[in-house]
């Protein structure tokens, strides 16, 4: 077990990014295609093709999801991946041409470093860099420009960035890997201890979101990011397995789901762990507890650029 999403059979990740305009993107690749489901709670979303993944439609599995910086204009990187897909002749199937499935979400990263963002080219290097190994954390990919705790202003803030997770259940495994770039404060969930966010502008401590009125923070804000399992679902059930995971944002990120996040979760079951007999309650259990360790490896392994400092530079136990 490496810890991470790739511990889930079927699933791949590779990172872009791009080190001087301090973004970048990243794409979860499920092969032929994997069961799919989203869940969007934060109200500045930005998104493609989560209507596809509501239970009920034509189309239940998607080939590969990407995460991706740039806010809507980096959207353009589910070009290159779809490109990458169709040249391997993966997608779903149609009179004429299979064609590929790629939801996926950004977050906003265009006041950090450059302005500048992944493209579709982007989004196909990413698709060649792809494996089943280790997965590169903190400021690999989509965390390239990500950043947290900015109620206080972009200033004061501190380095978000990717984290991953994965846990055994029985004879299936669940995985998580999150993109942090939130406007609340990232805690240990143990605790409730601050770990990284808005700092003080006088003691450079870590300020309580609850003791601040008015956020000076507007949209550039985003926790994205995909669960997956080998276990084999429904379209209802990894809608559900979707829904759970936003819980895990919940105990670490302080405020989540807020006017100013786009908070996007996607689900993938492969199924190449067959039907295993997993309660649903302790699938959802499962899920929490590696969204929320994915998102503390995602600050803990965060370096400081563009004038930012990372949880390292301040937490000496990190």
């Amino acid at each position: 077990m490496l810890d991470a999403i790739t511990d889930v059979r079927g699933i791949s990740v590779g990172h872009a990014q791009n080190e001087t305009a301090l973004t970048g993107c990243t794409v979860v690749l499920a092969g032929e295609g994997a069961v799919v489901g989203a869940d969007v709670r934060g109200l500045a979303p930005g998104t493609r093709e989560t209507d596809l993944c509501r239970p009920g439609t034509l189309v239940e599995r998607a080939q590969a999801i990407f995460l991706t910086g740039g806010s809507a204009f980096g959207l353009d990187v589910a070009g290159g991946v779809m490109r990458y897909l169709h040249e391997r002749d993966l997608g779903f199937t149609t009179g004429t041409v299979r064609v590929p499935i790629v939801p996926g979400a950004v977050i906003f990263d265009l006041d950090i470093g450059q302005p500048r963002w992944p493209d579709a080219g982007t989004g196909y290097h990413a698709c060649l860099a792809a494996g089943t190994g280790t997965v590169a954390q903190g400021n690999a990919g989509a965390g390239a420009g990500a950043t947290v705790g900015k109620f206080l202003g972009l200033e004061q803030a501190m380095k978000g960035g990717i984290g991953t997770a994965s846990r055994r259940l029985g004879d299936a495994t669940v995985g998580a890997l999150i993109v942090v770039n939130a406007l609340g404060n990232v805690v240990y969930p143990e605790t409730g201890r601050a770990l990284a966010g808005a700092r003080s502008p006088e003691t450079g401590e870590v300020v309580d979101a609850a003791s601040v009125l008015l956020p000076e923070g507007r949209s550039s804000n985003t926790t994205i990011g995909v669960v997956a399992t080998d276990a084999a679902l429904t379209p209802v059930e990894a809608q559900r397995l979707a829904a759970a995971a936003h819980d895990g944002l919940a105990i670490v990120i302080r405020p989540t789901h807020t006017l100013y996040d786009g908070d996007a979760i996607f689900a993938l079951a492969t199924g190449e762990a067959g039907s295993a007999d997993i309660h649903p309650v302790a699938l959802h259990v499962a899920v929490v507890d590696v969204v929320t360790r994915a998102i503390i490896n995602a600050v803990t392994n965060a370096r400081s650029v563009g004038g930012l400092p990372a949880a390292r530079d301040l937490r000496p136990d990190v």
